[in-house]
């Protein structure tokens, strides 16, 4: 794994900080062309840190719109990828954030990107989904997770287990395959903006959803 500055040299070697469209209060270090970024990478998975995802941008708008829902609390941001939904839960005033991924690029970018917005952030890189989430959060977000059968059948019960402990649980999808809805209830709905490249359309209706 590269180095702390060879890491942060690459992220800001493709990326450039532009604002979030469906929260503009957010500045995001994005890519601007997604298929260089991932040969330089060389990972077989998408540099999802990368990108404001449509689960993440759908979850960060509820926050920010509804600000009691994690001013003073402690957040664990499942999967953070960029750092999207952490950073808008420490500028609702959370008490503490926990923004968590495996990947360490995206620990990388989760920093750069906390530093441009001005919010502090724990960066946790490591699978947590074996640990207890109420160690750490009482509120637990997950923007975009269920794109895969793998993950979803690795989420759901780090979420179930969260929900049972009293956390509040929040999910932000945009129609992905692997969502069992009949386990959650509707929060709320947003017509998110999405990159064409990534998405084959231009905008995907995005659900915030929390554990029935």
């Amino acid at each position: 794994m590269r180095d702390l500055p060879q890491a942060h040299d690459l992220v800001r070697h493709h990326t450039t900080p532009a604002p979030v469209p469906l929260a503009p209060e957010i500045v995001l270090r994005t890519a601007t062309d997604v298929i260089a970024l991932w040969e330089t990478t060389g990972r077989p998975e998408p540099p999802f840190w990368a990108f404001p995802w449509a689960g993440g941008q759908a979850l960060a708008r509820h926050l920010l719109d509804h600000p009691d829902t994690t001013a003073g609390k402690r957040v664990l941001d499942l999967a953070s990828g960029s750092g999207l939904v952490a950073i808008a839960a420490a500028l609702t005033g959370a008490r503490r954030v926990t923004a968590n991924d495996v990947d360490p690029l995206a620990g990388h970018a989760i920093t750069l990107n906390a530093q441009a917005n001005h919010v502090t952030l724990d960066v946790v890189v490591a699978d947590l989904l074996d640990t207890d989430p109420t160690a750490v959060a009482d509120v637990v977000l997950a923007g975009d997770v269920f794109y895969d059968r793998d993950m979803a059948a690795r989420v759901l019960p780090f979420l179930h287990r969260a929900h049972t402990a009293g956390a509040l649980v929040l999910v932000g999808d945009p129609q992905r395959a692997h969502l069992p809805h009949d386990r959650f209830h509707r929060v709320g709905a947003y017509d998110v903006p999405v990159p064409h490249d990534l998405e084959g359309t231009d905008r995907r209706t995005t659900t915030v959803w929390r554990p029935a």
